[in-house]
């Protein structure tokens, strides 16, 4: 049985709580990011809200000093081992309503919401031997306690081949259906990186997530973290999932941001409607508290417009990391770019055509009217000239050639683009045809 894609025409676009507010995001906080999107992000394609780890643990990020995720933490579950949202943080939660009511208001302003699991089911619901609805099996029954997280202490990871594996795992998705939840964020399973001679070890999870959400009668978009996803393996998340990093946690760093060129490289061709290779979310705008100290961006303007370009024509989902509330208008604007995010929604076939330590270029081609789109990216740390004919990008017709980022057209002789690009810097030209 497949997963639908029929729902997921184009890569994710929205918003993630996690690069601003780690573990600690509240009902109040939510809202404030959702009702921004829905005023000024929206209207460019941005839809998805998504609150991300430990929204069961009314104490997350209390001992942030020592601990991201606190030690033999007993967050909120119900009698079937499933985790139910934290009322100090989600108050709408109270009487067993669990997200439906912040999912409701979400939908009210026409987005869709989102939430964050690890894989697996909580290690004290075993140690409890809590039950697994509708089934005679307890969790200590499922758990498999040689499968754990190597960075979070909350879950063991459930054994596919005992009675009661797939009801647990239908269990939460059909309280998430009735949530009313449209995208889940699956946690330690893209790459279980704590085994490094198996690090898809969660194969058949993966499998039991994707019957169950098949099995809740409803569309909810099956994202899988963190990465790098295997490439060996391309064809079974392109079967299971709809979107999978192929980094691990991605930040305001030159060299991350770099090395995503190679990352891109390697899954170009694994690209489609309705599978996405995920590069993470966008660093940029405000980030940082609830990891002890709020900053901008380190990433200069040219780096953000070179993330920008490169997601786009890679068709990447687009998960803002910022606080929405504190964007500047630079930054929004970037984000805002209709003629830049078109890319994503409506273009096709990108592949890196040249790539060395001091730049790359990457062509596609439009879905509608034949034209192509040339990103030329800067790698180097001072300014240089970039050049390339249009013979080498096998296009024998008059184009006029137009820069999406200021969106104007630019001059051309005809046989090429010459154009100056700042350090880490890039251009992104649509080559229309006469």
């Amino acid at each position: 049985m497949f997963l639908k894609k029929s729902f997921v025409k184009t890569p994710p676009m929205g918003w993630n709580s996690y690069d601003y507010y780690d573990t600690t995001v509240n009902e109040a906080e939510v809202r404030a990011n959702a009702e921004y999107m829905a005023k000024y992000l929206k209207p460019h394609g941005y839809e998805y809200v998504v609150v991300d780890i430990q929204w069961s643990d009314p104490n997350a990020g209390t001992d942030r000093e020592d601990y991201q995720y606190i030690n033999f933490s007993h967050f909120n579950i119900d009698e079937y081992s499933r985790q139910i949202p934290a009322e100090n943080r989600f108050p709408s939660a109270k009487n067993g309503a669990g997200f439906r009511p912040l999912a409701d208001y979400i939908h009210s302003l026409g987005l869709k919401f989102g939430i964050h699991i690890m894989r697996g089911i909580p290690r004290y619901a075993a140690h409890l031997h809590l039950k697994i609805k509708g089934t005679n099996v307890t969790a200590d029954k499922i758990a498999n306690p040689y499968s754990v997280c190597k960075w979070n202490p909350d879950m063991y990871g459930v054994d596919y081949c005992k009675a009661g594996a797939q009801e647990y795992y239908n269990s939460i998705f059909e309280l998430y259906a009735e949530w009313g939840v449209d995208f889940v964020k699956v946690d330690d399973i893209c790459n279980t990186n704590f085994y490094k001679d198996n690090p898809y070890s969660a194969e058949k999870e993966i499998e039991m997530i994707h019957k169950a959400i098949v099995n809740s009668k409803r569309n909810i978009v099956l994202s899988l973290s963190p990465g790098p996803a295997v490439i060996e393996k391309a064809w079974h998340l392109e079967k299971y999932a709809n979107m999978w990093r192929i980094t691990d946690d991605f930040w305001d760093d030159w060299n991350l941001l770099k090395n995503m060129f190679e990352r891109c490289e390697v899954w170009q061709k694994h690209v489609s409607e309705g599978c996405y290779p995920d590069c993470d979310m966008l660093a940029l705008g405000t980030l940082g508290k609830g990891f002890g100290k709020e900053r901008y961006t380190n990433f200069t303007l040219d780096e953000q417009i070179t993330m920008m370009t490169l997601w786009c024509i890679f068709r990447s989902p687009l998960m803002i990391g910022a606080e929405l509330t504190k964007l500047d208008e630079s930054t929004l604007s970037l984000l805002t770019n209709d003629e830049v995010l078109h890319l994503v929604t409506c273009s096709h076939g990108a592949v890196q055509i040249e790539r060395d330590n001091k730049h790359a270029i990457w062509l596609s081609e439009d879905n509608s009217d034949g034209s192509s789109y040339l990103a030329m990216f800067n790698l180097s740390d001072e300014t240089q000239i970039l050049y390339i004919t249009f013979e080498e990008l096998s296009i024998k017709y008059k184009v006029s050639v137009r820069d999406l980022w200021k969106q104007a057209k630019v001059s051309s002789d005809q046989t090429g683009i010459q154009t100056s690009i700042s350090a880490h810097g890039a251009m992104l030209y649509k080559l229309e045809r006469h």
